[in-house]
């Protein structure tokens, strides 16, 4: 079976996706960044519903926005705050 979808309706999706990832990609913040990251990724997953992979679709939006924003999270949150304290090279003591 076919699926008859509005391009008007997919560029509806496919647009705040687009702009998601970007922003994911030029956001200063790591965790603006990864909330960004996580958005675009269930929009895709919209994406991939509408086109109907539905298998995909849920695969996506939970490994995609789901498991990899929280590990990314865990990880930020981990290590945030904890700078090298050596002395950089060529450093005045």
């Amino acid at each position: 079976m076919a699926v008859v979808l509005d391009p008007f309706v997919l560029a509806l999706i496919i647009g705040p996706m687009l702009v998601a990832f970007l922003a994911a990609i030029f956001l200063k913040g790591f965790i603006r960044a990864v909330i960004a990251f996580a958005a675009g990724s269930a929009l895709l997953a919209g994406v991939f519903g509408l086109l109907g992979a539905f298998f995909a679709a849920v695969i996506e939006l939970t490994v995609g926005a789901g498991l990899t924003a929280v590990l990314f999270l865990v990880a930020i949150t981990l290590t945030q705050g904890k700078e090298d304290e050596s002395p950089a090279k060529g450093a005045a003591p």
